[in-house]
């Protein structure tokens, strides 16, 4: 079992987790990557989930809000997949492109299910939406579009890495 051992580097110890600090920038850049993928294809299969759902989220209308608020939302996704993948746990599944693109995956599943499933029905109607999607909001398209945000954030992460 191997031991991390801090360095002093003019006054200040640095650790593997300290050195692995670029962690939430490639995060994000995942998450942006991965966002603008899955955006297109709401786009080109669900307009009114990127034009009237989205922007809803935050009292706007729009397809230019919708991405807006779409991207920068991937890029929170993206930050909370990087942190989780830097918790010792998981420090054998970041190790291979196939682990990190299967916990991708897995990520874009529970996202369909917590964030599109729960979360986003229960916030539209919170605004007033009209028309708010039921609850759970488990849509096949749905799955389909957070899988690829899932596989292509794991994608993106590992080679920004």
């Amino acid at each position: 079992m191997a031991q991390e051992t801090p360095r002093g580097t003019q006054g200040i110890e640095q650790t593997n987790a300290v050195r692995d600090s670029q962690s939430w920038q490639h995060g994000v850049e995942a998450g942006l990557i991965g966002g603008l993928v899955m955006g297109v294809l709401f786009s080109l299969l669900m307009p009114p989930v990127i034009e009237n759902a989205i922007p809803a989220l935050v009292g706007l209308s729009g397809g230019f809000v919708g991405w807006a608020v779409h991207m920068s939302i991937s890029a929170v996704f993206g930050v909370v997949f990087a942190a989780a993948l830097t918790q010792p746990r998981l420090a054998t599944v970041g190790e291979s492109v196939g682990g990190v693109v299967g916990f991708g995956l897995g990520y874009g599943a529970a996202l369909w299910i917590v964030a599109a499933g729960v979360v986003m029905p229960l916030w539209l109607s919170a605004v007033g939406f009209p028309n708010p999607p039921p609850l759970p909001n488990l849509a096949v398209m749905g799955l389909l579009t957070h899988l690829v945000f899932g596989l292509v954030l794991g994608v993106s992460y590992h080679y920004l890495r």
